[in-house]
């Protein structure tokens, strides 16, 4: 939620010569209306369940990069079909980073709330295990911009494709 996933895996995406898809734009795209309205309809559950199945779809797809929800790694199934699919990358960033990244955005139901910064806190430490659990690669995405992020992903990518 904030850290730059969409932006850092399009540019990624374009480098290897594969394709890109945001999960969250590939919902909006399958059931035509914005995530904040499936959440208003569907509630949390409701929208979780058409991302697991986002993900499945793009996992057995294979041969692109892919950007998640900050979300996604809730669900024991997205973790399980991330880490047998490809590469998993983690872009860190903390909350209060993320704060300032995102406190103007309309388009996030869960920041919707009269402390937004506190909500981030509590979905940071929910989700940080998760991500570490299941990254292959975790990134520092508060320190670097995404020019910085994407440089030290492809030296990364390419050490391991030496192998």
């Amino acid at each position: 939620m904030g850290a730059g996933k969409t932006t850092i895996g399009r540019v990624l995406a374009k480098r290897l010569g594969l394709g890109f898809v945001d999960s969250d734009h590939e919902i909006e795209a399958r059931t035509g209306v914005r995530i904040p309205t499936i959440f208003e309809i569907e509630g949390e559950e409701g929208f979780r369940k058409r991302e697991a199945q986002v993900i499945l779809d793009l996992a057995r797809a294979g041969g692109q990069v892919v950007a998640t929800g900050g979300g996604a790694v809730l669900r024991q199934e997205n973790r399980e079909n991330l880490k047998a699919s490809g590469f998993v990358i983690y872009l860190n960033v903390p909350p209060q980073a993320l704060w300032e990244r995102t406190r103007h955005d309309k388009n996030r139901p869960l920041l919707q709330v009269g402390d937004p910064l506190q909500k981030l806190r509590e979905l940071y430490a929910q989700r940080d295990p998760l991500y570490r659990e299941v990254a292959d690669l975790v990134v520092d995405g508060s320190r670097l911009n995404a020019q910085g992020v994407l440089q030290l992903l492809m030296r990364e990518v390419e050490e391991r494709w030496k192998r």
